[in-house]
């Protein structure tokens, strides 16, 4: 605990109302000792104001998070090895769709094409898997696998292919459909044109069909 402070008031609960402001503080900041409770006296005289003592609590820090990041790369190199793939991981910050909290892991080495795959299907198997030995250490985090960059290429495209296309649709008020992507991709499109002033968008089509349509508002 920190130093006691006394304060005093009508009543009370004025004593605690100028204690905790005088603190700047809260009530469950501070610990509260009555010294002496208030009196009227008789006929107002011979009253005495009421006392309270008060102290800050001293807060304990929470322990240190564990290193999920360290326990990430370490999952995904000891996956890297039981596949024969040689390579590096480096922790990088996460592509702007995954948000402030999300982090990447990008693996880094010579032909590592396989580990991406047909439309980055290999890629996106490769981190869901990942998350999944995560979670039983870790619970909400979100980790983000990535090869050479491709990903943060990848969404640098789709982003200027949105902005693209809405200004086709802005200047035709005609509808255009882009090309079937996967969920993750359409969602960079989606985020991309959510706040633009004319164009909306949807999604439309079944499973791997599944595309982005961008219409006029």
């Amino acid at each position: 605990m920190s130093e006691a402070n006394e304060f005093s008031g009508k009543t009370v609960e004025d004593a605690i109302a100028k204690g905790l402001a005088a603190l700047n503080a809260t009530r469950e900041q501070v610990e509260i000792e009555i010294v002496r409770e208030g009196s009227r006296g008789i006929l107002g005289l011979g009253g005495e104001n009421a006392i309270v003592r008060m102290t800050r609590r001293v807060e304990t820090p929470p322990p240190p998070l564990p290193n999920v990041q360290s326990d990430a790369k370490e999952l995904l190199e000891g996956l890297l090895n039981r596949m024969g793939i040689h390579a590096r991981v480096e922790v990088a910050p996460a592509p702007e769709s995954e948000g402030p909290d999300a982090f990447t892991l990008n693996i880094v080495g010579n032909d590592l094409g396989v580990l991406i795959g047909r439309r980055g299907e290999t890629l996106r198997d490769l981190q869901y898997l990942l998350r999944m030995m995560l979670a039983s250490k870790h619970t909400d985090v979100k980790v983000v696998v990535d090869v050479a960059g491709y990903r943060v290429r990848r969404e640098r495209a789709l982003r200027e292919l949105a902005r693209r296309m809405a200004e086709r649709v802005a200047a035709s008020r005609q509808p255009i459909t882009l090309e079937a992507m996967p969920p993750n991709e359409r969602r960079i499109i989606h985020l991309t044109l959510r706040d633009h002033p004319t164009v909306t968008t949807h999604s439309i089509g079944e499973g791997e069909h599944r595309r982005v349509m961008i219409l006029h508002k």
